[in-house]
């Protein structure tokens, strides 16, 4: 195989290979939720519902219904955890 051809071919690969990977993350992007009421004191995934902050690991109580965290789809109610609409209803009453 002549080197131009063994680096086109190379080059296919790579491009090949990446576009499995990016598709791969979606994917595992897609199997997830969000789940509401679960998270303890520091360890949710982002911001809260009620915008008091905008990262992660900052939640200050337990099991706050403003704080979530990524879990497997369909997996969120098994936890007893709230979709954004039933945290959005539960810190409404509050």
């Amino acid at each position: 195989m002549s080197s131009q051809r063994q680096i086109a071919a190379s080059a296919l690969a790579a491009v090949f290979a990446l576009g499995l990977a990016s598709t791969s993350v979606h994917a595992q992007e897609k199997a997830k939720e969000k789940c509401y009421g679960i998270a303890k004191a520091g360890q949710n995934d982002c911001a809260n519902l009620s915008g008091s902050h905008s990262c992660a690991g900052q939640a200050k109580t337990d099991m706050d219904a403003n704080e979530w965290k990524y879990v497997p789809k369909g997996t969120c109610k098994d936890m007893k955890g709230l979709s954004a609409e039933e945290a959005k209803a539960k810190t409404k009453k509050a």
